[in-house]
């Protein structure tokens, strides 16, 4: 397996993975037009090249935080970036605050946000051009340090 290194990124720096796997049909920049400004990104390296990436940020009310632009390159799928990444944001959003973490999942992702102890709560709903998808969530209970 080969080692994978997460760090943070700027958002832009998430758009041409995010844009090439989940909105081709889009420019990056219409994409970025519906990025939220307090979003926070993360990607997986493998060998010095960004292979997955991910946004996390407030959404939802209080202690709710959303998870989008999971991305991974085809190529490196099934090597653990996208898992890295998801908990790269997980961790971020609990230590600033956040009680529950949600998505709109794509249906052929549901077995990663499984095994990050995310549950579907919503029915299947098909979002255009991009495809069928259901809402997870996962309560985060990790207690956390105070300063």
């Amino acid at each position: 397996m080969p080692e994978i290194v997460v760090s943070r990124l700027t958002v832009p720096e998430t758009r041409p993975l995010r844009q090439a796997v989940l909105r081709p049909h889009m420019t990056v920049e219409a994409m970025a037009e519906a990025e939220r400004a307090d979003a926070v990104a993360y990607g997986a390296s493998i060998d010095g090249d960004v292979v997955a990436v991910g946004l996390v940020g407030p959404d939802g009310g209080p202690g709710a935080w959303r998870v989008r632009g999971m991305a991974t390159a085809p190529d490196a799928r099934g090597q653990g970036a996208g898992a890295a990444v998801l908990e790269a944001l997980l961790e971020y959003a609990d230590a600033h605050g956040a009680t529950r973490v949600w998505c709109h999942a794509r249906i052929r992702a549901l077995s990663l946000y499984r095994r990050a102890g995310f549950t579907a709560v919503s029915e299947e709903f098909e979002l255009p051009h991009i495809g069928p998808h259901v809402v997870m969530e996962r309560f985060l209970t990790r207690a956390r340090c105070s300063g």
